[in-house]
């Protein structure tokens, strides 16, 4: 079997980058060890897929070579997809500013790319593993579980380590260092917090409570991010936007630096409420801000249920602490079974921003998530698939 570009994924970036080259005259292969193309599209968004950003831009990405990104996030912008989207008269919904999701679901997604790969006559083969991908003179040879297969070149969109019981593996990074490249340090991202014993115990009492939070991680005295997104308490610890978030920048032995009531100005709302309602007791006014459970909560844990008459200027300055400053260390992630994603990836330093090749060995391509390029929260990473997609099928 011998194919002009075969590529190794059909997920988000892999199909997309299919359909480009298919609709460029190649003649291309997808293969994918799953029994479905797309799955991650699938479950993402709670099945309805945060499709892309609208206010996507470069800093909305993390990477060891943060400039990689421009060429093809420029090339190709969300607008792009939003008109492909509309062609297959997919609806869709603005859950919250520039994020765009299926009105449906996100099975619509799936069926757009491969009907698009269909027209552009990519042939797509599941269930189809690679064992070896090597170099074979100006082309590659790759076995697979179906035989050996030819290509001229070869596009590596296999994903991360998040949620391996998608499929996900290493195989990509295995793949660029056999052809020697570097693989910076992956770790877990857009992943939710688990506590140590008496916090998870807390958080497993309020499980299902969320509320909207400044968050940011302190390391060596120092802030790093800063988000604004609600937090949800769970049984194992914290979730929500706001942890996902702020997961990119959080490394073990971190703190996180909590503000539970980030529209109040507490010293002062609390010296007025003391002044004007003396006899109120401070949970009343606790749960005027926050959700009664968290409210009641958090008087139990300092052991207090004092009247605001009672709080010296002292007292004030400590619940300052408490709730516009709550800091608190994660015991560790859920890790690789709930991360969105994976931080870190192929070492860009060696592929064209352009093309997406492999410094020297051009027929050796990586894109979207396999790559050192990771998105924030609300639709980047898609966003990011399509782009480098885009940017390298049409220079095969």
């Amino acid at each position: 079997m011998t194919y002009d570009v075969v590529v190794i994924g059909a997920g988000a970036a892999g199909l997309m980058c299919a359909l480009t080259a298919g609709y460029a005259g190649r003649r291309v292969l997808v293969i994918d060890h799953a029994n479905k193309a797309g799955k991650k599209i699938l479950m993402s968004g709670g099945g309805r897929c945060n499709f892309t950003n609208m206010a996507t831009t470069p800093a909305n990405f993390f990477s060891g070579n943060p400039h990689f990104c421009i060429s093809a996030l420029k090339r190709y912008r969300p607008e792009h997809f939003v008109e492909l989207v509309e062609r297959h008269a997919i609806d869709y919904v603005e859950k919250a500013p520039g994020q765009l999701f299926c009105a449906d679901s996100a099975k619509q997604i799936v069926a757009m790319l491969l009907t698009e790969c269909d027209w552009a006559g990519v042939e797509v083969a599941l269930k189809t593993s690679v064992t070896r991908v090597e170099r074979c003179g100006e082309g590659m040879r790759l076995l697979t579980s179906q035989g050996v297969i030819e290509a001229g070149a070869v596009v590596v969109a296999c994903g991360g380590l998040s949620i391996p019981t998608m499929g996900a593996s290493g195989f990509g990074y295995d793949i660029a260092r056999q052809f020697g490249l570097a693989v910076t340090e992956t770790r877990p991202a857009l992943v939710p917090f688990t506590l140590t014993s008496q916090w998870k115990a807390r958080a497993n009492d309020l499980a299902g409570v969320a509320c909207e939070v400044s968050v940011h991680c302190r390391r060596d005295g120092r802030r790093h991010g800063n988000y604004r997104e609600p937090l949800l308490f769970t049984h194992r610890g914290l979730s929500g936007p706001a942890m996902l978030q702020i997961s990119s920048y959080w490394q073990p032995g971190d703190e996180l630096e909590i503000d539970l009531m980030p529209e109040v100005d507490v010293p002062s709302a609390l010296a007025a409420a003391r002044r004007d309602t003396p006899r109120r007791q401070l949970v009343t006014w606790l749960s005027e801000h926050l959700p009664r459970r968290l409210a009641t909560a958090i008087g139990e844990w300092y052991g207090e249920s004092p009247t605001l008459a009672q709080l010296s200027n002292a007292e004030l300055e400590a619940w300052q602490q408490r709730l516009s400053a709550w800091r608190i260390k994660p015991a560790g992630t859920e890790g690789w079974r709930t991360a969105e994603v994976t931080l870190g990836g192929v070492d860009t330093q060696a592929i064209s921003s352009k093309t997406f090749a492999v410094d020297d060995l051009p027929q050796l391509r990586f894109i979207g998530e396999v790559l050192d390029v990771t998105g924030e929260l609300g639709g980047y990473n898609f966003q990011w698939a399509w782009a480098s997609g885009v940017a390298c099928g049409q220079s095969l």
